[in-house]
């Protein structure tokens, strides 16, 4: 793998269509290209990112900020990515409304655990171990 070329790394699912189809949008929202964007398949990326459980590239995307390591996953990830991307901040916004949160990270397992029915294929199918939140990042230390 080569050096970070955005202040972010997304990781996701590239056999995914679904995930597929959230990085093209991701890709356009990017135009000050803060956004380096890779698939969990590709040669180094579990060597890169070490501190990240293989599962973990399977149940949700990855955001790390390429600066100091820190991670965010699931909705958390989402989140951060809103606060990046101009088109993003105008949705951000509704992560300050009580009770967002936790819905968004609700609807984001379920979408996760059911995206092989929304179009991806059998092998998404996956039961998460954990989620993480944007209080429980994953911290590089």
């Amino acid at each position: 793998m080569t050096e970070p070329r955005g202040r972010y790394t997304v990781v996701y699912d590239g056999s995914c269509r679904v995930c597929g189809r959230i990085v093209n949008v991701l890709k356009r929202w990017d135009r000050n290209r803060e956004l380096e964007i890779v698939a969990s398949q590709d040669p180094g990326v579990h060597e890169r990112f070490p501190w990240i459980p293989p599962r973990a590239y399977v149940e949700s995307m990855q955001v790390i900020r390429a600066s100091d390591g820190r991670t965010w996953q699931g909705a958390a990830a989402l989140e951060e990515l809103l606060d990046v991307l101009p088109k993003g901040r105008l949705i951000s916004w509704m992560f300050e409304v009580p009770l967002v949160r936790p819905l968004v990270e609700k609807f984001y397992r379920w979408f996760a655990r059911n995206r092989y029915r929304l179009g991806c294929g059998e092998h998404c199918a996956v039961k998460p171990s954990s989620a993480t939140t944007r209080r429980d990042e994953v911290s590089r230390k």
